[in-house]
């Protein structure tokens, strides 16, 4: 017997399944999180070039030019960040669903052999 709970959410991945499963839904829902994870790399960035000039260009002469590149690359992390993070969790409401959808074809038959 399924507990509410597992009820619930086979009631809820059945309604939402397909529509998660999209790549545009997977980026749109993963990109706040991917946008923290990005800004704490940009923040970074930041404090290090403001609190710290001197290590910054001895590190790096060629700052002004890499800006560029370095935003390109924030935002190329945050796309892949966002879709990796809701595929991974999409994967697992699906592999869960699975199990249940199991768990309920394996309990119907010894419902029906006991009702015998």
């Amino acid at each position: 017997m399924l507990s509410v709970e597992e009820n619930d959410f086979l009631r809820y991945w059945e309604r939402v399944r397909l529509e998660y499963s999209q790549t545009s839904s997977k980026i749109k829902r993963g990109i706040p999180s991917a946008l923290l994870f990005s800004f704490s790399i940009l923040l970074s960035i930041i404090l290090v070039y403001f609190l710290s000039p001197e290590w910054y260009t001895k590190i790096s002469q060629k700052a002004g030019k890499s800006t560029l590149a370095i935003l390109i690359a924030i935002m190329i992390t945050a796309f892949f960040f966002s879709y990796m993070r809701m595929h991974y969790q999409w994967e697992m409401n699906e592999q869960h669903y699975r199990e249940l959808l199991f768990k309920l074809k394996k309990e119907k038959p010894q419902e029906q052999k006991s009702e015998i």
